[in-house]
């Protein structure tokens, strides 16, 4: 082997290892981040789960009110309508 083999060589071993430890930092990058994945997701307190159960439970109540609500309104409109057609009659009759 050659003096300019072996340069070559050597070259490419440290452009190697430049490569792997680049690959290593981008890999322990990549693990903290799924770390805090992880946590955003499963977190009982805080996590996405914890906060997609209490926008159910709100939406249950938001959906009960407009429930109770519509019915209120529906009964509202029915003795209003009552009492104007019984206006309307005594003051035919």
């Amino acid at each position: 082997m050659t003096d300019e083999d072996t340069q070559k060589l050597t070259l490419m071993m440290a452009e190697m290892v430049a490569k792997m430890q680049v690959l290593l930092e981008k890999q322990d990058e990549l693990g903290e981040n799924i770390s805090k994945i992880k946590e955003a997701v499963y977190n009982p307190d805080n996590g996405l789960y914890a906060r997609l159960s209490r926008l159910d439970a709100r939406l249950d109540v938001l959906e009960a009110w407009k429930n109770s609500n519509a019915k209120i309104m529906w009964i509202m409109v029915s003795v209003c309508m009552g009492l104007v057609l019984t206006s309307a009659w005594q003051a035919i009759f």
